[in-house]
């Protein structure tokens, strides 16, 4: 069985072709369970989570991602999260490899938007505003820049000295792009075409009223129902797409409090994945330069198994 580090996950990764696998896997489809939550008591201390994501192919290959979330490990100098993914041999049980969950999950959660985007934005997007300074958001930027021509990504983050070092960062390996730190979160917001928010914000950062005809929001954060990243008007403006309905309707906060609230209905959802892959609905129409589309995404472990398999074969 082979071990996959962190950075040998990443190495082995190509955003493209990470992209067409997993629009790939949603066209074909696979089994998906329900994710696992298990709360685990750990005494004197906050409960933990055990998380199990399970997938496979029939007939392929089987994955399961193990996470965990200690929510008091900062007393221990430690990350609240790890994870783990284990593929096996779909024929046999064989495990195959052990890799690094942590940057698996960065990768594909990055490179789902940009198969949302492939379908969801305009061809001709050229700026971009990262909310969000934390450990996805280079893998979402570098991903849409590779998508669409992007030449302009403002950061906007709470702690400016992250954005700017961000900022710097990312202008030192990525040519042809200029990257800046966003002091206003609004007017970076009305200048971008596509405007991505990965954070763990419990009230909106993204306001309806701040938007304009033609943009594309990736809204990645807010993946439980007590988080936003919108508010209700952002949704209530745009044509709203999902990684997965079931996901999407269950833990998404920006979804699940305007369903509730009476803001939206299921009809407003127009598709997800599934069925923009498989062109059974439709995304942004060609020469569409006026409608805001919207993408929410909270994981999915069809997404997961693409991205084992991808690393994985890179390895052999």
């Amino acid at each position: 069985m082979r071990i996959l580090s962190a950075a040998e996950v990443d190495r082995a990764l190509d955003d493209l072709a990470l992209i067409d696998r997993l629009e790939a896997l949603f066209r074909t489809g696979c089994e998906m369970p329900t994710r696992h939550h298990h709360t685990i008591a750990v005494p004197n201390e906050s409960d933990a989570t055990l998380l199990l994501m399970p997938a496979w192919s029939p007939g392929g290959r089987i994955g399961v991602k193990l996470v965990t979330v200690f929510p008091d490990n900062g007393k221990r100098s430690l990350p609240a999260i790890f994870g783990q993914y284990l593929l096996l041999d779909g024929a046999t049980g064989q495990p195959l490899a052990l890799l690094d969950g942590t940057m698996l999950t960065k990768r594909r959660t990055a490179c789902a938007s940009g198969l949302a985007s492939r379908y969801l934005s305009r061809p001709d997007s050229s700026r971009l505003a990262m909310i969000g300074t934390g450990a996805l958001a280079p893998h979402l930027i570098r991903v849409h820049c590779k998508v669409r021509p992007i030449r302009k990504v403002a950061i906007w983050g709470r702690d400016p000295a992250k954005a700017e070092s961000l900022a710097k960062e990312l202008n030192a390996t990525m040519a042809g792009v200029a990257v800046t730190m966003a002091e206003d979160r609004r007017a970076a917001v009305e200048a971008a075409d596509i405007v991505s928010s990965a954070t763990l914000s419990a009230t909106p950062l993204v306001e309806g009223a701040w938007l304009r005809p033609g943009q594309h929001l990736d809204l990645v954060g807010a993946f439980t129902p007590h988080m936003r990243e919108s508010d209700d008007e952002a949704v209530r403006r745009a044509r709203i797409h999902v990684d997965t309905r079931a996901g999407a309707m269950k833990e998404a906060g920006d979804i699940v409090r305007p369903l509730a609230d009476g803001v939206i209905d299921s009809e407003n959802i127009l598709a997800d994945l599934f069925e923009l892959t498989r062109g059974q609905r439709s995304g942004r129409a060609a020469g569409d330069h006026d409608s805001i589309t919207l993408f929410k995404s909270v994981g999915a472990a069809l997404e997961d198994l693409a991205a084992a398999e991808l690393a994985f074969s890179a390895h052999q």
